[in-house]
């Protein structure tokens, strides 16, 4: 069986050439006779490695050098607890509840501190983007956060919220290097890279310098202060070096694709052909009010849950697999990150035009 085309949420599908590039890698990288899994993350190769990620990411992103990029464990669901430990310097802090990340967020930060729930679309199973233009933030918040695209949901941030000029937290997992962000706008913006950057085991970090300080909560695990993180490099303890190595391959695929105005360019184009069919369609429906539709996760219903589970199966026998919705949506959830090709969209959308002929 050849590659299939992957619609899984995360972990997910990698560029084709950058797999066959860490394959041929694998055994020995660079005339070093080991592979990158095997060599020690302070050995030279390793520091080329990291290093050359970070100019990359920097470049891609354009990231001020008044801001760190940080390479850690534990993934998105660890800087929970970390955001609050290091920023709640006055306990309390804004959050805005788009999606089942940014509760669980929520609820981690209430262990540390206040945690205000300042709008919430939980009344409409998340299917949009509250109105964050004039949100009735506490004075003394030491930050406001956002997971500024609903991987589950498939809503995404259009707008940032007015934070009032308070400090903007925002996980970015599931959007991460899909299209130019303005940095200077964030306090803190960190993704899981599991989604459209690399294998699990991995977050990447980017934090301004005047944010990471000795001044966290009491009882902050040393591992998880951003200041013992940045300090070290990201080399406080072994890292994630494969996850690493991968993310820099990226990093340069990006590149060498036209960089992150490309990347938004085809992610447009890719959603567009799903979402136009979903619009016309009579069988299937997006979830999603269209003003708040992500580019990255697009989820869709026939309205009859037998009939999902049929789709899901014929789907998955034609060669299109992950599609199973979130067992909070139902129905299907098609993920179509930076590395999914154009083809495979065009091919899902052939696809569900079949199915609805021989089913409607």
């Amino acid at each position: 069986m050849g590659r299939v085309y992957n619609f899984s949420a995360g972990p997910a599908v990698l560029p084709e050439e950058v797999l066959k590039e860490a394959a041929e890698e694998m055994l020995d990288y660079k005339g070093t006779g080991m592979g990158v899994m095997e060599m020690s993350h302070r050995s030279k190769a390793f520091d080329d490695i990291i290093k050359e990620a970070e100019k990359d990411i920097r470049e891609l992103m354009n990231i001020p050098d008044n801001y760190k990029v940080l390479f850690l464990q534990g993934g998105a669901s660890q800087q929970f607890a970390a955001v609050p430990m290091n920023l709640m310097k006055n306990k309390k802090a804004a959050y805005i509840i788009t999606g089942q990340w940014a509760k669980k967020a929520y609820q981690e930060a209430q262990i540390y501190g206040e945690a205000v729930a300042v709008a919430s679309s939980a009344d409409k199973t998340f299917s949009y983007i509250p109105d964050c233009s004039d949100l009735d933030i506490p004075e003394d918040a030491d930050y406001v956060y956002i997971c500024e695209n609903n991987t589950i949901y498939g809503t995404k941030y259009k707008t940032l919220p007015n934070t009032k000029g308070k400090l903007l937290v925002a996980d970015q997992s599931s959007c991460f290097l899909s299209e130019p962000v303005d940095v200077t706008k964030y306090g803190v913006i960190y993704g899981g890279v599991q989604k459209n950057v690399g294998p699990a085991g991995l977050v990447i970090s980017i934090i301004r310098e005047d944010l990471i300080t000795d001044d966290v909560l009491p009882g902050t695990p040393t591992m998880l202060k951003w200041k013992t993180q940045a300090d070290a490099d990201s080399l406080y303890n072994t890292p994630n070096c494969y996850a690493i190595y991968i993310c820099g391959k990226v990093f340069k695929w990006l590149k060498k694709n036209g960089g992150l105005e490309a990347m938004k360019a085809l992610n447009e184009k890719k959603a567009k052909i799903l979402y136009d069919f979903l619009d016309e369609s009579k069988l299937f429906k997006g979830t999603v009010r269209k003003e708040d539709r992500s580019l990255m996760n697009v989820p869709f219903v026939t309205g009859n849950e037998d009939l999902d589970k049929k789709f899901v199966a014929e789907a998955k026998a034609a060669g299109f697999e992950n599609l199973k919705g979130h067992r909070t949506v139902g129905g299907m959830r098609a993920s179509i990150y930076n590395a999914m090709p154009i083809e495979g969209v065009e091919k899902l959308v052939e696809f569900m035009k079949k199915f609805e002929a021989e089913n409607s």
